[in-house]
């Protein structure tokens, strides 16, 4: 088993890139398995709680702000051959912004979760004191200018946690971001800190600056097949694919009234007149105006050599059902209320 100190900076940064989902769920799965347990300090939980509306906010909102500067000055400055393309480019990030912050409300209480199955530590005085001798000292991570106590705090848990461990296999390892404090300053920052040095080995304790590099380390034959399976997701569609799919069911869908209303025209149902009355008393019987009838064949006319007259009906209730549904679905993910079928 592998017991492992994940830093508030490394779980703050799985919430906020959702590129890292695999990640997470091949934490999830070791920790299911057995295969990893989590020294979970409280100062850790505490520093994520303070953290997480924030990077919720920051998954959509700053990046949404930039966004509408970066379009406004397009629009002002830019090539007027190229606007509309990088508009529409823009335009598609801008759609996906929403579904970022929705995956860090998702990614949040998956780690919360974890934490909720972990123990917690509180902190001990003999841990506050010993990261306070860290500071008066000037030890890493004190050898910095700026620091707080909770990071001293973080490697002074993580070595009462290893020292513990007197007998057993299992092994130990302290994954950061942060190299800054604790990385080697003058060499690899895969290193630790020669200040804290004394509390890692070669075999029983590991210096990580990535997630993924311990994870490979607990199942290094399994990993890559692991993740490659967990890194398939499928992704949103872009906005301007919606909004060409919405135009040709919309379009199909006024096709196939536009051939009824030519049936009808043939039966005598409806009349073409040279203009029209109201208030309309009767729709299904509603004669259409000449310059509108005219109008509407030339504009079927388009729509023939647009999609092929082959790829326009006649199609059976089920297919017709299929159409309408989806135009329904599309215009809904875009605000319209359900079953807006207006052509």
């Amino acid at each position: 088993m592998f017991k492992i100190l994940v830093d508030t900076c490394v779980w703050l940064d799985l919430a906020k890139d959702y590129q890292q989902r695999a990640i997470l769920t091949t934490l999830e799965e070791l920790i299911h398995q057995g295969d990893i347990e989590l020294i979970l300090p409280r100062v850790v939980v505490d520093e994520f709680n303070r953290n997480k509306a924030r990077i919720i906010e920051e998954s959509s909102r700053s990046l949404s702000g930039t966004l509408k500067r970066v379009k406004e000055v397009i629009e002002k400055f830019g090539d007027p051959q190229k606007i509309d393309t990088v508009l529409l480019e823009l335009n598609d990030v801008d759609h996906r912004l929403p579904i970022l912050g929705e995956e860090a409300v998702d990614t949040i209480g998956r780690i919360e979760q974890l934490f909720a199955c972990s123990s917690i530590i509180d902190i001990s005085d003999a841990v506050k004191l010993r990261a306070a001798q860290r500071a008066i000292d000037k030890r890493a991570p004190f050898h910095r200018q700026r620091n707080g106590i909770d990071d001293a705090i973080l490697i002074e848990v993580y070595r009462d946690a290893v020292g513990e461990q007197k007998t057993g296999r299992a092994r130990f390892a302290f994954i950061t971001y942060n190299t800054k404090d604790f990385s080697h300053p003058n060499a690899s920052n895969k290193l630790p800190h020669p200040d804290i040095q004394d509390c890692f080995s070669k075999v029983k304790s590991h210096y990580c600056i990535t997630l993924r590099e311990m994870l490979q380390r607990i199942i290094p034959k399994e990993f890559n097949d692991f993740l490659e399976e967990l890194e398939w997701v499928e992704e949103p569609r872009r906005l301007s694919e919606i909004v060409d799919a919405i135009d040709e069911f919309a379009t199909k869908v006024w096709y196939n009234r536009h051939q009824i209303m030519l049936e009808k025209l043939e039966e005598g149902i409806i009349k073409i007149v040279d203009k029209e009355t109201f208030p309309i008393i009767d729709h299904e019987t509603r004669p259409i105006q000449r310059d509108i009838l005219e109008g509407a064949l030339r504009a079927a006319n388009e729509v023939e050599k647009r999609f092929g007259i082959e790829n326009l009906g006649p199609w059976d209730d089920f297919e017709w059902g299929m159409i309408n549904g989806k135009l329904s679905a599309l215009r809904w993910i875009l605000g319209d209320e359900w079953d807006m079928l207006d052509t």
